[in-house]
């Protein structure tokens, strides 16, 4: 009886050691991003950054080169990108993570399950499942922060775009708008900033506009930010205004915004049916026939 509440409890302690280091390091990275960005440091495509790492951290990413070889694919380089961790270092910690989870599920799960009276093949089982599950907390905690992350871009880069249109109509240029509502909406929105904010420091180190936002488009994984570096593309090339291309553009997004809400308003009607049948309607018919069959009862008696 004591397995059964001890088996609880130590999963509920990995789950928030877990969630308590990946909040560490994603805070920890945030920092270092607004250091790099307000001391006008340079990031490195490659080779280690010069930061001072801790012991844990370097001993996930020793796990995670030795299991990698030192080699990320591709696809997890992109998925940690678009999810703010730029480090060279991300995908060898991510695997680190992966694998010592992993090795937490098997310890634990044997430990926890040699006790138990079951034929050896179900503690073989549970065991793989306990560490399976566990393997695969990173990628959910990913994918949560890579959808997090595209709705928040997603909801203000209308609010972005209108500040860079009336930036540009008063006479600034699209660079120093650019700046400017970096940021302003530093305080809204830290994600589309500090997105704002390395185009623009692509732009210092040498890339062309139009380059540097494509890279933020393929950072944030956004189509509109990709549609918002083909238009000024478009706008460079054929000499048209950039104010009004922005506004127009502004206005489609908050088109498309509007649209979106009312169709989630309109599919709001059928996902209320399942909750409607299986908890209010017995409910309100209990409350409503109750007495009456109560009272039934009580004259047939």
């Amino acid at each position: 009886m004591k397995y059964e509440i001890v088996i609880p409890v130590i999963t509920f302690v990995c789950v928030i050691a877990v969630g308590v280091s990946l909040l560490i390091s994603r805070e920890q990275k945030r920092k270092l991003l607004e250091k790099r960005l307000r001391e006008g440091t340079g990031f490195k495509t490659g080779g280690e950054t010069k930061q001072q790492k801790t012991t844990f951290v370097q001993l996930l990413e020793k796990i995670g080169n030795f299991v990698s070889h030192g080699q990320a694919t591709t696809t997890l380089w992109e998925q940690l990108i678009r999810a703010g961790y730029l480090n060279s270092a991300a995908p060898a910690v991510y695997t680190g993570i992966k694998i010592l989870l992993f090795v937490i599920g098997v310890v634990g799960g044997t430990t926890l399950t040699m006790p138990l009276k079951i034929y050896f093949m179900t503690k073989v089982t549970l065991v793989f499942v306990g560490a399976t599950v566990l393997f695969f907390i990173p990628n959910i905690v990913l994918l949560l922060r890579l959808k997090k992350r595209h709705d928040e871009i997603c909801r203000f880069l209308p609010d972005a775009v209108d500040l860079l249109e009336i930036c540009v109509s008063s006479g600034i240029g699209l660079d120093m708008a650019w700046n400017i509502v970096s940021d302003e909406m530093r305080h809204i929105s830290p994600v589309l900033a500090g997105a704002m904010a390395l185009t623009n420091f692509e732009i210092h180190l040498g890339a062309s506009r139009v380059e540097a936002m494509r890279h933020m488009a393929a950072r944030t994984s956004v189509d509109d930010l990709a549609s918002l570096a083909a238009i000024l593309i478009q706008t460079e090339r054929f000499g048209t205004s950039i104010a009004t291309a922005l506004r127009i553009f502004a206005i489609s997004l908050r088109e498309r915004r509007s649209f979106a809400a009312e169709e989630s308003a309109e599919k709001m009607a059928v996902k209320l049916i399942i909750p409607m049948v299986l908890f209010i309607f017995p409910a309100v018919l209990i409350t409503i026939a109750g007495p009456a069959v109560i009272t039934i009862f009580t004259v047939l008696k």
